[in-house]
C-alpha cells in the first residue's frame, strides 16, 4: 500500500487493497453468511438466527462470543486464521477498490469501498456528527486489533457537485461488467460487487474524491477505533487507512432513520408520571404504524416522543420552555438545543428520569418494532424517535459540533461479510 505523503491534498484519498472475500464452493451461500452492521443485530434473538445460517457466518468474527472480553477478541482471531487456513475466505490476487450496490425495489445505492486515509476532525476532511461511547471504542478496538482486520466497512457519504463525472462516471463503466459476486439477503436487498483495478480508473477516482470531505452516516465507534489504533502504531503504514464505503448522495440519497432507546429499568407507568405537568402527555391507541404517525404530526411543532409498554403508547410534546432553559446547554447553536436527541438526553434521561447513559439503563435498538417488543419482554420503556433529517446532520457536523450518540441511523447500510480488509496484506 502507497502510504499518504506530502504531495497529497487537504481532500479524501482512497486507496485499493486486496480484498478478503468468503470463497463461494466453502460456505453455503454467501447470503448465508452476511450479516447487518454489529450494532444492528438484536442480540440474543438476531445473534442466534445468524450464528444458525451457516457456521462460518460473519458474526462469529464481528460478535464473537466467549466468557470474557479478551477471550472473545482472542476467539475471533483465531476464527479468522482458520478460516483463512481452510480456504473459507481467501484475498484477492491484487489490490483493488470495489464498486458495490444495493437494490430493493425502487430503492438503489452505489457506492465504492476502499482503504480511506485516516484524517482527524480538525482537518475537517472526514466530519462525524455523533459522540460515541467510551465502552463501545474500547471494544471495537481491541477487537480488531487482536485480529489484525477490518472486519466491516464504515458507510460514508458525499455530495458531487455535477453529474456522472468522476468516481461516478467510474461506477457507471464498471457496472456493464461482470460483478465479483451477487447475492440477495433476507431482507429483500439484493448486492453485486465489482473490482476497480485499472489505472486509469483509479486515477480518476483519486482525483474526483480529492476534491471532497465526507461525513460519517454509520460507524462513529470505528472510526473513533481507526484513529486510536492508528496512534498505536508505527507510521506510515496500513493503520493509517480505514475500511469504508464511500457514497455519493448527489446521485444515491440515503434514508435517514432514528435509533430507538429501550430504558431497561424504568417501568412505562413511572416514566409517564415523571412528565406530568412538564410535557403534554396523551396516550395514543395503536397500531403501531398509526402512533408513529401520530408521533411524526407532533415533531412539526417541537421536540416529541413516544413512549411504549405495558401494551400501551404514549406521546410526549409541548415540553415547557423553562425546563428546556434549564436543562439544555447554551453554548451550542440553536439547531442542535433543538434536536429532539439533546432534549431527550439533557432533560428527560439526565434531569427528569436521572438515568445514567450506560449499557445496563440504556439499550439502542434501531428496528422500531423490536423496541417495543423488547419493552414489552423486560417491563421497561421504549422511547421512540422521529428521524432528523439529513441536512440538519450535514450543517452540524460543518461546525464541528456533534449530535448526542446514537443520534441517526443512515442507511441502507452496506451487508458486512462481502469484502473484509486485513491489515497484515497491506
Amino acid at each position: 500500500m502507497k502510504t499518504r505523503g506530502h504531495e497529497a491534498n487537504g481532500g479524501l484519498h482512497m486507496v485499493p487493497f486486496r480484498g478478503l472475500r468468503y470463497v463461494p464452493e466453502r460456505v453455503g451461500s454467501l447470503a448465508a453468511v452476511t450479516s447487518p452492521p454489529y450494532d444492528v443485530v438484536v442480540r440474543p434473538d438476531g445473534l442466534h438466527h445468524l450464528q444458525s445460517a451457516d457456521p462460518h457466518n460473519i458474526v462469529r468474527l464481528i460478535l464473537p462470543q466467549a466468557a470474557s472480553p479478551t477471550a472473545r477478541h482472542e476467539q475471533a482471531a483465531a476464527t479468522l486464521d482458520r478460516w483463512l487456513a481452510e480456504g473459507v475466505l481467501a484475498p484477492d490476487p491484487e489490490p483493488a477498490l470495489y464498486v458495490y450496490e444495493q437494490r430493493k425495489g425502487e430503492l438503489l445505492q452505489r457506492g465504492i469501498i476502499g482503504a480511506l486515509a485516516l484524517s482527524a476532525p480538525d482537518e475537517g476532511i472526514v466530519l462525524p456528527h455523533e459522540d460515541v461511547m467510551p465502552h463501545v471504542v474500547a471494544d471495537r478496538t481491541a477487537l480488531m486489533r487482536t485480529t489484525g482486520a477490518n472486519l466491516e466497512p464504515l458507510l460514508l457519504t458525499y455530495r458531487s457537485e455535477c453529474g456522472a463525472v468522476g468516481a461516478s462516471a467510474v461506477i457507471d463503466r464498471v457496472i456493464l461488467g461482470s460483478p465479483l459476486l451477487s447475492t440477495t439477503t433476507e431482507d429483500g436487498f439484493s448486492h453485486r460487487l465489482w473490482s476497480v483495478t485499472g489505472a486509469e480508473h483509479l486515477a480518476e477516482i483519486a482525483a474526483d474524491l480529492a476534491r471532497h470531505q465526507a461525513l460519517i452516516a454509520d460507524g462513529h465507534h470505528r472510526w473513533a477505533t481507526y484513529l486510536r489504533l492508528r496512534d498505536e502504531q508505527p507510521r506510515p503504514g496500513a493503520w493509517d487507512y480505514g475500511l469504508v464505503l464511500l457514497i455519493d448522495t448527489a446521485r444515491y440519497p440515503l434514508q435517514v432513520r432514528a435509533i430507538h432507546r429501550l430504558l431497561n429499568r424504568l417501568p412505562v407507568a413511572d416514566a409517564v408520571a415523571a412528565v406530568e405537568g412538564l410535557f403534554r402527555v396523551r396516550e395514543v391507541e395503536g397500531p403501531l404504524p398509526k402512533v408513529l404517525d401520530a408521533l411524526a404530526e407532533a415533531t412539526e411543532e417541537g421536540n416529541a416522543f413516544l413512549l411504549s409498554g405495558s401494551g400501551r403508547f404514549y406521546l410526549l410534546d409541548r415540553p415547557d420552555a423553562d425546563l428546556l432553559a434549564r436543562t439544555v446547554r447554551t453554548d451550542r447553536p440553536d439547531t442542535w438545543r433543538a434536536l429532539d436527541a439533546t432534549v431527550l438526553h439533557a432533560t428527560l434521561l439526565e434531569h427528569v428520569w436521572r438515568i445514567p447513559d450506560s449499557p445496563e439503563e440504556i439499550t439502542y435498538i434501531h428496528d422500531t418494532a423490536a423496541a417495543v417488543e423488547q419493552a414489552e419482554r423486560r417491563g421497561g420503556t421504549a422511547v421512540l424517535m422521529h428521524p432528523v433529517r439529513e441536512d440538519v446532520v450535514r450543517d452540524l457536523a460543518k461546525q464541528g459540533v456533534t449530535m448526542p450518540r446514537k443520534s441517526t441511523s443512515f442507511g441502507p447500510k452496506p451487508a458486512t461479510g462481502l469484502v473484509l480488509r486485513s491489515l497484515s496484506l497491506d
